[in-house]
């Protein structure tokens, strides 16, 4: 009912009451209350309405996911600048603290960030740049050296076969190498729309961030729920910050025994061989078994003993594996834990959507989906292990 009646309602009560003993008001107010009380019906749903509301959800789902991979382009940069922007969020509450306004703590800190990428891309561009450049010699050098090695199994030898003729094999790579660098270079202008928006994103994130969570906690309305809010940003910065803190340090390590193995197994540009290490290791699983697959093919092109051309590979894996499998969990313990296999869902789906650069978020973007549901949902914490 509106006010009017409301108010008329009130008024023909008190009239009525107005000549009635005090038990007899008492049990018309009772009546009255019964009278507007609204009672809740239970509706049987069928197996069809659950039906429906499952199918809305997956229709949804369906069209997030196919918008997320339409919107790449700009959807990738921005919120690696927003997981960025929160494992810098701790520096910037520091900064914050000796008086420094937002907007120049978000200068400082994206200015430190573009200058430590351009000394690592300015180191290795000379290293690259060779690479580039003996890159079909080495090709042949490694057809030549591993062919006539793997023909000794058997059951390689029709695959070995196909890759040896027809539209794999190296004389028809090397021919199709000038369409390869045409479509890198057709890459290049996105890539540098992206990297705008990236540091864009990540200035304009770090001079709002405290904005930005003051407009989410205002959002909801009682103060159990604002209490909330601030618990899981809290508790997001931190797992991140902890994460990568933690996560840097032993990957630095890691790199440096792959740096150390290249150099002493003589495979040539350790800083390379180092620097691809400890990216890679930010993908678990998968980084790994990239770097120790690329150490062992360089291995055995440069040594004629597969024993000790296999060394270096070893080395890494073993010193690596260690590192993931105990120094890791000792060192985080049960603050960040998640299930393994939800890993590896997680760089699969996102390296579909975005490539190498969704591999290297899937665990960012994981840790805040599971540090949230924590939160939110402290009856049902999620507790899996986490990989290095």
């Amino acid at each position: 009912m509106d006010a009017t009646q409301a108010g008329d309602n009130s008024a023909s009560d008190e009239r009525a009451m107005s000549h009635m003993s005090p038990m007899e008001k008492a049990a018309y107010r009772t009546m009255q209350q019964r009278r507007y009380t609204t009672h809740r019906v239970k509706v049987q749903k069928s197996g069809l309405d659950f039906a429906h509301a499952w199918s809305v959800i997956g229709i949804f789902t369906i069209m997030s996911v196919a918008a997320i991979y339409t919107a790449s382009a700009v959807l990738m940069p921005l919120t690696l600048a927003i997981v960025v922007g929160l494992i810098l969020g701790l520096a910037a509450d520091k900064l914050g603290n000796l008086g420094i306004p937002p907007m120049m703590t978000a200068f400082i800190l994206s200015s430190l960030f573009a200058g430590l990428l351009l000394f690592v891309g300015s180191a290795l561009a000379a290293p690259l740049s060779d690479l580039a450049s003996r890159g079909p010699a080495m090709i042949e050098q490694a057809v030549d050296q591993l062919i006539p090695r793997l023909e000794r199994i058997s059951w390689l030898k029709r695959p070995l076969e196909a890759m040896t003729s027809g539209p794999v094999s190296p004389e028809a790579m090397l021919e199709n190498s000038g369409a390869v660098l045409s479509t890198v270079a057709g890459g290049i202008t996105p890539a540098l729309v992206q990297t705008l928006i990236f540091f864009g994103g990540l200035m304009l994130f770090l001079g709002s961030r405290l904005s930005l969570r003051k407009a989410l906690i205002i959002g909801f309305k009682d103060r159990a729920r604002r209490l909330a809010a601030i618990r899981t940003l809290n508790s997001i910065e931190r797992a991140l910050g902890f994460y990568f803190a933690t996560a840097i340090v032993l990957y630095a390590a890691s790199a440096l025994v792959a740096a150390t193995a290249a150099m002493v197994g003589g495979l040539g540009n350790a800083l390379l061989w180092g620097l691809f290490a400890f990216l890679a290791s930010f993908v678990p699983f998968l980084g790994i078994t990239l770097i120790t697959l690329s150490m062992a093919v360089a291995g055995l092109l440069v040594h004629d003993s597969i024993l000790i051309g296999l060394l270096p590979a070893i080395v890494y894996f073993t010193v690596h594996g260690v590192i993931e499998n105990l120094v890791t969990p000792a060192v985080m313990g049960r603050r960040l834990e998640i299930n393994s296999f939800m890993v590896f869902v997680a760089i699969v789906f996102w390296t579909w959507m975005w490539g190498a650069i969704g591999a290297m978020l899937a665990v960012p973007l994981l840790l805040i989906v599971i540090t949230i549901a924590n939160e939110l949902l402290p009856q049902t914490k999620l507790q899996p292990k986490l990989p290095g």
